[in-house]
């Protein structure tokens, strides 16, 4: 399968989106405002197949072929209409996602997709005329390496929606789940509550945070511990997402204290080079 894609922002989740898409053969252009994030965009791609090519992960082809796959733009009007998806990625905060997906609407894609993590399916359909041509599609990070797609309905979702997300999925190497829209969905709900707990653990001296980390990877098989990982998502969406399921399920998802001092400090894990851990930038 190939076709054509539209990913709305250049950050980290914009960038590892358009990378599976691009490698997998799709025509990808990528919407990014900020020129200096921009200007790199294109080279942080290009040296991710390289990458990619020396582990193994991708043919030679496939890299080669990236760079004539890859656009990148500055606004959303610079999409071609009719786009097989459109992924927005934007920032999780619910009122520029909806000015973003209004924007989006106009070029009428196939099929329109939020990769929130957090946020109501539901409640951003509510501004949009085709509902049913919308639905979240939740990618991990990293996402290039990452196996799912989280495929979240809405009310207003079509069957045909879910199944062309599900094929588009498919066609970039991904497995599939489909959940309701609910607070959270079901991978948000699991991963923040193990995140937050860990960092309690931190808080009352339990163990040290290499130690809580081995214990989830050591004990349990998970291939990054929950502070580790923690820093790789970013402090400052971890402290977003707790502060919005907390408004649903209570306490057990409230910001833990550790999380918040960290995030008003400006240390939001390896973007900005520390968090729990210290990491080269």
């Amino acid at each position: 399968m190939s076709g054509a894609v539209g990913v709305v922002g250049g950050g980290t989740m914009g960038i590892g989106i358009a990378y599976v898409f691009a490698t997998a053969g799709f025509a990808t252009t990528v919407v990014e405002p900020d020129a200096g994030r921009r200007a790199g965009l294109r080279g942080d791609l290009v040296e991710r197949a390289r990458r990619g090519v020396e582990r193994g992960k991708l043919t030679a082809d496939r890299a080669g072929a990236l760079d004539g796959l890859l656009h990148v733009v500055d606004g959303v009007g610079e999409l071609a209409s009719g786009l097989d998806v459109v992924v927005e990625t934007v920032p999780e905060q619910a009122a520029l996602k909806a000015e973003v997906l209004a924007a989006v609407q106009e070029r009428v894609p196939r099929l329109l997709a939020t990769n929130t993590s957090a946020l109501s399916v539901d409640g951003l359909a509510a501004g949009l005329a085709r509902p049913e041509a919308f639905l979240g599609m939740h990618f991990f990070n990293p996402v290039w390496s990452l196996p799912l797609v989280e495929i979240v309905r809405g009310a207003a979702t079509s069957d045909a929606a879910v199944a062309t997300a599900r094929e588009l999925s498919g066609a970039i190497g991904k497995e599939s789940i489909v959940v309701r829209d609910v607070p959270g969905f079901a991978t948000s709900r699991l991963d923040n509550i193990a995140a937050f707990e860990a960092m309690r653990m931190l808080e009352e001296g339990v163990a040290g945070a290499e130690d809580i980390d081995r214990a989830a990877v050591l004990a349990y098989g998970h291939p990054i511990g929950p502070l580790r990982l923690s820093d790789v998502v970013g402090l400052d969406v971890r402290l977003d997402i707790a502060r919005h399921l907390s408004t649903t399920y209570g306490e057990r998802y409230a910001p833990p204290a550790i999380l918040e001092t960290l995030v008003a400090r400006g240390d939001l894990g390896r973007k900005t080079g520390r968090g729990f851990f210290d990491w080269e930038v």
